[in-house]
């Protein structure tokens, strides 16, 4: 069996802090993670590991052998990019310029490349004009979105058929809708017309919906009734989404069970938004938006119109918060009170009166406990060091302390 590893680059910082829990691959983009595309698209005969950093390697381990293909970890799949990589040889390297892209190699050759020993035999093939998709900043995510999803429906739904929709729904337009086992659709408004809807296994869509393609709810997800989706949505599992939706991913087991606008963001796992958050995603001036880059250490220029919110994991919002455009919040904060919150809000930051304190890592895992016990999802020891090394590498951002 030929082992994939996918390998985190110098972009891993640039999608901070959504990469401060988890490889590049493993973000949500579509239906489907990143290592589930590559999954999918290489088929039987293959398995999959990382390289990615040391405090993520034992919850993300490397694997390798005889025969080894090492991809770029923020690199989407597609029919060309694998055609090309089931025909490669031996020491042959597809490169974006100067970004590898994948190598094929033998053992000795895999053991050079992680003692960051140089491989002289290595031949570099140049992929202009290759088609794929890949992402660089965490707004590269919504942005691609409807894209992804429509990529992702043709390659889990080609041959298949889908579970009856029920005739208590409003179909919009003769666009794809499937429906995976156990899924319940009742008396939603469904719009296809400019991109295939998918529903997941075991997930649901309340009354009163109304959804409009291309979207993605994933396995045991729900909307909540009366939710407005607007396009190029993605709701990851076990996800709750209700309100105003607009071109967000949600990546798993995070709710936005109420009303209020989110727009143009990606959402880490384990957050909640509260009743009445509102995120705003486009400036009054139109401006182009910037957005906090961790490895730069400054605001950049997004180059969008419209951004909203950036959040890392085990995130929360109270009641009534207002976020402003292009706000980045990194991992286990805690953000509620009047008025709009600051830009950028290092990991573990709890809001005040005054201004933020350090939400202490012993609270912030009885809070992730209980939020992961009501899924059935233990904390487990690999998940604290995690968040124990992500709450050390983010001190320099709490100004406070």
């Amino acid at each position: 069996m030929a082992n994939v590893i996918l390998f985190d680059n110098e972009v891993r910082e640039q999608l901070l802090p959504l990469t401060y829990t988890r490889p590049i691959c493993e973000l949500r983009v579509g239906i489907l993670t990143i290592r589930q595309k590559w999954e999918k698209w290489l088929g039987k005969g293959y398995s999959f590991s990382y390289i990615t950093q040391d405090y993520l390697a034992e919850k993300y381990p490397i694997d390798y052998g005889k025969e080894n293909y090492v991809i770029n970890g923020s690199v989407l799949p597609s029919e060309q990019l694998c055609s090309l990589i089931r025909y490669m040889d031996f020491n042959e390297a597809y490169l974006k310029g100067d970004e590898l892209v994948v190598a094929k190699l033998d053992e000795r050759q895999f053991e050079k490349l992680i003692n960051d020993e140089e491989i002289h035999e290595l031949k570099g093939v140049d992929l202009e004009g290759t088609q794929y998709l890949k992402i660089d900043y965490p707004w590269d995510i919504f942005s691609i979105n409807g894209e992804a999803i429509r990529s992702d429906f043709e390659l889990l739904t080609k041959g298949r058929k889908s579970q009856p929709l029920s005739s208590t729904n409003q179909v919009v337009g003769e666009g794809a809708i499937f429906l995976e086992e156990g899924a319940v659709v009742e008396c939603a408004s469904l719009n296809a017309t400019q991109g295939p809807i998918y529903i997941g296994k075991n997930a649901e869509v309340m009354e009163g919906c109304m959804i409009r393609g291309p979207f993605s709810l994933g396995e045991h997800a729900r909307l909540k009734m009366g939710d407005k989706v607007y396009v190029a949505t993605t709701l990851g599992p076990w996800c709750k989404g209700g309100g105003e939706i607009n071109n967000s991913v949600l990546q798993a087991f995070s709710n936005k069970g109420h009303d209020g606008y989110l727009g143009d963001s990606v959402i880490g796992e384990w957050c909640n938004l509260g009743a009445d958050t509102n995120i705003s995603n486009l400036k009054n001036n139109y401006a182009k938006i910037r957005a906090y880059s961790y490895p730069q250490e400054r605001f950049i220029d997004t180059g969008l119109q419209f951004c909203g919110l950036i959040m890392g994991d085990h995130s929360k919002t109270g009641i009534n918060v207002m976020i402003n455009t292009g706000t980045v919040i990194g991992v286990g904060c805690n953000i509620h009170g009047v008025g709009y919150p600051r830009n950028f809000i290092p990991s573990f930051s709890w809001s005040t009166s005054n201004g933020f304190m350090t939400h202490r890592s012993d609270k912030a895992f009885e809070t992730a406990e209980l939020a992961m016990g009501r899924r059935k999802k233990p904390l487990s020891v690999q998940d604290r060091l995690i968040l124990l090394r992500v709450f050390e590498d983010t001190a320099k951002y709490r100004r406070w302390e």
